[in-house]
């Protein structure tokens, strides 16, 4: 395995600010790829202010003469790199032979490689370590080459938000580089090598041109606006919500992309994004770049597979059959290492015997999770994977390595949205790796308790370099604090605070909702009738309020701030906060008794007082029955009285004592009533709390046994449709493998019969009908009941002899039409080696019998 070679370290941020550097641009192209660089340089402006690496597969025992070729081609200067060398603009450096080239801080940094001959991959190393330098300023080209170096680094470099340049397979000499960076989904721009300097320099024109600033405060320059737009127009799109990922990280992306299109500002970027769809789903596709690759960290893996799985399955002594749950999988890798891991485990005694294990390994890009079914990855990972393990879990072929079907079978791929789609639960495992260190910290709150309710009590989470656990120390506790490994606490389920994952979130239709709103302003009614009686309603009637049984105000006609008022505080729009103060009492008892009696409730001569001016009235409250879009609300009118003249003879003293006298005992008798009818509410208001409260806490407990039920079901359904969907993928692989046989067989023109055990037809091809007269509907009939135009009596009988010792029986025979066949028949395996029927041929020989009595009669003549 080759080891990684180490830069000289030092004590960095992680995204150390680039000084005086100009923007780089990698190249990388095989041995047979001169005629493409000198083809690149060549286009390339003599004042681009760019500088250039080149990386190609040297012979690492001739010195090189590639910096005096592709003077030829350039004006700029070209010379081989040196150690410490600083990188200037318009400038063209040359990797070394027998060398591998890195960067830091913007110097060149020549390293002694670990293996002289064998798999090298120098275009990958150093477009990693530019990626990891320059970040979003990075740019890589994979120019003509065989093989596929290049693609992980490409990778790499659009993780960091850099430009991914790809050589179109079409214009290249050597195609093999180029096409595995484009069908990894890599590829920025594609096209013919003297078109890329062009629209590489269009792009950096379009950049920022230093990253100088903390990515924190380059975001508060930017429009925020425009940046939720984006936000809402991708939502829409895809039904993903990104709301919640760190801002930095997307508006990076939307940068390339604007770059990319050579748009400024964002504004002009959401119009095109919202006339452009197709821009959408790029966008989306940049924003799921995952980087990932076999083993990646290997002490973590062993740590996992030495100390964390033996820990873990030591609590069962039975055996069991474990789940794990790899979220945000991307093209595979991880999962399978972790299925390799736990063989490894198995196979080195860690384990013991009795154990399974069944991987769920999701991931929200439909794309990569297909990559990840079809289990095929290139030859470059034999720098991360072991030869043994090569050996013991890949199947090697032409383009690179296939997992094998151990592996494969025990890993099954689903796409989902961790965020909105329902987890898989009762885990003993979870690794999840630098996926939190995309998500902002209101949404790592939520991830983290959700990865606890799906484990078991003892369950290993696992988490990458960058990612903690945080404040929930409670939950977890560390395995190994520096590998991130964690196992899961019992906590009993009254205790934990898990906000499941949910898909229901605001759709906003921006065109719809301008639409909608214009139509929303006033429009001017053209009914004569009915603009007369709006006149009538607002003038000529009392004011009145439409209430509910409650108080609140429904309807207002008229002017009624004469008799209420909004109260003191939050707005209240209830009759009783509202109504003036001298008439309260009177409004609430007047509402009661029209709720009571249905009849209505006439108050007269009431005097309220506003604005220290005094008014009377008459109050009617009036229950409505019709209609019933109305029923069971009450209005409330308000009918001002004229006072009485000062002319008007007085009353009498004594009848104006009865008056009062009268007016006392009426409101004497409607407190005691009002005070009966308080009591008896109170008790049964008492009585219906305790009814509700006991009620609450059995549908309470009845709640939280249906959402632990409902997420169960949802798990379970989750997992069947990744079943179903595997299940789907392997119809198909059968599907073409059987056309292909087919196909084979038939390419073949050798007429071909399969018999089962009792000798009866099993399967038979197509030119096999030119000597049995044989129709699909006679699978399953015996071979002897079909008409042939063979002369093989002894057919039967000799079918029957392989059958019972097992060795093949060939022999020529005639046909109809003075036709020769040679026959043979063969006993039929299976792949565990089972006999189960025979298989015979029949290889036309015709031409052979005849060119043989030819050569008889040329001798005996």
């Amino acid at each position: 395995m080759k080891k990684q070679v180490k830069l000289p370290t030092k004590s960095v941020s992680p995204r150390t600010p680039v000084v005086n550097t100009p923007p780089i641009v990698a190249i990388g192209a095989s041995a047979g790829g001169l005629e493409a660089l000198e083809s690149f340089f060549s286009h390339v402006p003599t004042s681009s202010g760019l500088a250039f690496v080149v990386i190609q597969h040297l012979d690492p025992t001739r010195e090189g003469i590639l910096p005096e070729l592709l003077q030829r081609a350039t004006p700029m200067k070209v010379k081989q790199a040196g150690n410490r060398m600083k990188v200037r603009p318009n400038c063209v450096y040359v990797i070394k032979p027998n060398k591998d080239l890195s960067i830091l801080h913007g110097s060149l940094f020549l390293l002694e490689p670990v293996d002289i001959r064998g798999l090298r991959l120098p275009i990958d190393f150093f477009f990693r370590s530019l990626a990891d330098d320059q970040h979003e300023r990075a740019i890589g080209v994979v120019l003509s080459g065989m093989g596929s170096d290049g693609t992980r680094g490409l990778r790499a470099i659009k993780e960091n938000a850099g430009l991914a340049v790809v050589q179109s397979p079409e214009s290249a000499g050597f195609d093999s580089m180029p096409r595995s960076a484009i069908e990894a989904g890599l590829a920025d721009i594609v096209g013919k090598v003297n078109e890329l300097p062009r629209q590489i320099v269009a792009y950096v024109a379009h950049i920022p041109q230093s990253t100088s600033a903390s990515p924190e405060s380059t975001l508060e320059l930017k429009s925020t606006t425009a940046l939720e737009q984006v936000v809402i127009l991708l939502r829409e799109r895809t039904g993903n919500d990104f709301s919640l990922y760190k801002k930095n990280t997307i508006y990076r992306r939307i940068e390339r992309r604007m770059g990319l299109h050579q748009i400024k500002p964002i504004a002009l970027y959401v119009s095109y994004l919202r006339e452009n769809p197709q821009e959408l789903d790029l966008l989306f596709k940049e924003l799921l770049i995952g980087v990932t690759q076999f083993f990646r960290d290997s002490e973590v893996w062993e740590q996992l597979k030495s100390v964390a799985l033996p820990t873990l399955f030591d609590k069962y002594p039975e055996g069991k059959a474990c789940r794990a749950w790899v979220p945000a999988c991307s093209t595979g890798e991880e999962a399978y290492s972790l299925a390799m891991t736990f063989m490894d485990a198995l196979a080195e005694g860690k384990i013991k015997a009795g154990f399974s294990l069944q991987i769920f390994a999701t991931d929200l890009d439909v794309d990569a999770v297909g990559i990840a079914r079809q289990a095929h990855y290139p030859q470059s990972i034999e720098a991360d994977v072991t030869p043994d393990q090569l050996r013991r879990y890949f199947v090697k072929d032409e383009t690179g390595y296939r997992v094998n079907k151990v592996i494969r079978e025990m890993v099954i791929f689903a796409p989902q949205n961790i965020i909105m789609d329902p987890p898989f639960t009762k885990l003993d495992i979870l690794t999840c790796r630098n996926l939190l260190i995309y998500l902002g910290p209101e949404l790592q709150k939520q991830l983290i308790p959700l990865f606890h309710y799906t484990l078991l009590s003892d369950g290993i989470l696992l988490l990458g370099n960058a990612e903690t656990i945080g404040n929930f120390s409670e939950l977890f506790r560390p395995i190994n604090e520096k590998a991130r490994l964690f196992a899961s606490k019992n906590v009993p389920a009254q205790l934990r605070d898990t906000d499941f994952p949910t898909r229901s979130f605001p759709i906003v239709d921006w065109e719809t909702k301008e639409i909608r709103g214009a139509s929303m302003v006033n429009i001017p009614s053209n009914n004569l009738q009915t603009q007369a009686d709006q006149i009538l309603l607002q003038n000529y009637t009392p004011a009145a309020v439409l209430v509910n049984v409650a108080g609140d105000i429904l309807y207002i006609n008229g002017r009624t701030g004469k008799y209420l008022e909004p109260a003191a505080g939050k707005a209240n729009w209830n009759i009783h906060a509202m109504a003036r103060e001298s008439i309260q009492h009177q409004i609430s008892t007047a509402l009661n008794k029209a709720q009571r009696q249905g009849d209505p409730v006439h108050i007269p001569n009431l005097t309220v007082v506003s604005n220290g001016s005094t008014q009377t009235l008459n109050l009617t409250v009036q229950a409505i029955t019709k209609p019933k879009a109305l029923s069971d609300l009450l209005m409330v009118v308000f009918t001002d009285v004229i006072a009485p003249s000062a002319r008007l003879p007085r009353r009498k003293k004594g009848e104006a004592e009865k008056e009062i006298q009268g007016e006392l005992e009426n409101t004497q008798q409607e407190v005691r009533t009002l005070h009966d009818q308080m009591q008896t509410s109170q008790e049964e208001l008492k009585s219906t709390n305790e009814e509700l409260q006991s009620a609450n806490e059995e549908l309470q407990s009845t709640n939280e046994e249906l959402t632990t039920s409902k997420e169960e079901m949802q798990s379970m359904n989750e997992e069947l449709q990744s079943v179903n969907g595997e299940l789907q993928s392997k119809v198909d692989d059968l599907s073409w493998t059987n056309n292909d046989m087919k196909n084979l067989l038939n390419s073949t023109e050798v007429a071909t019969v399969f018999l089962d055990e009792r000798l009866n037809l099993r399967r038979f091809t197509d030119h096999a009908t030119d000597l049995f007269k044989l129709i699909q509907s006679d699978l399953g009939r015996p071979l002897s009941d079909i008409v042939t135009l063979i002369d093989y009596a002894d057919l039967q009988k000799d079918a029957v002899e392989v059958l019972r010792t097992l060795v093949f029986i060939e022999k020529q025979v005639t046909a109809a039409g003075k036709r020769w066949f040679k026959v043979r028949v063969m006993p039929y395996r299976t792949q565990d080696n089972v006999i189960s029927g025979v298989v015979i041929t029949f290889a036309d020989i015709t031409d052979l019998k005849l060119l043989e009595a030819e050569l008889q009669q040329l001798k005996q003549s």
